[in-house]
């Protein structure tokens, strides 16, 4: 319910207990606009544009890309994550580094419009979170504080919001 009235919100608990379940969940529902009966916090009723972020390269593809579209079956199919895969309209792959590595994954939006969600990682720097504007931002682990900085940046124009699992 506090994501209805609060921008910045956090998980903290003990570690393998579900929290970046809660994170996935979460942000598919904001991708997807489906919410369940139950759900009393922030609703998007159009398509939204999201990041999904992590502490390395290696730790966005096995833990936060891993709990949104489940692991590459090796023909680009990516099921058994929390965004089913028929909602998935098209992904790219990262041009270069980490295998198995997606960049933007787009994704069907109850409104009819296409949700897109990027990732990215907390040793890209500060630099990389500069420019563009966000709905939701969720960071799977503490960010450097200047990374974060520039995350709510990132949700000012769209009143957006930041979840943070750690």
């Amino acid at each position: 319910a506090a994501g209805a009235d609060y921008k910045e919100r956090l998980f903290m608990a003990a570690n393998r207990i579900g929290k970046s379940e809660g994170g996935a969940f979460e942000v598919t529902c904001h991708l997807t606009g489906k919410y369940p009966d139950w759900w009393t916090g922030r609703r998007f009723t159009s398509a939204v544009e999201v990041w999904a972020c992590g502490t390395t390269s290696e730790t966005t593809r096995d833990i936060v890309q891993s709990k949104l579209f489940g692991p590459p079956d090796g023909v680009g199919v990516w099921a058994g994550g929390m965004v089913p895969p028929n909602l998935i309209t098209k992904h790219t792959k990262r041009p270069h580094g980490l295998t198995n590595s997606l960049e933007s994954v787009w994704v069907k939006h109850v409104s009819g419009g296409v949700s897109v969600v990027g990732r990215k990682t907390d040793e890209q720097g500060r630099k990389s979170f500069e420019g563009t504007a966000k709905h939701v931002i969720w960071c799977d682990e503490e960010p450097p504080s200047d990374c974060y900085t520039e995350m709510l940046y990132r949700t000012l124009t769209t009143q957006g919001i930041v979840l943070t699992t750690f």
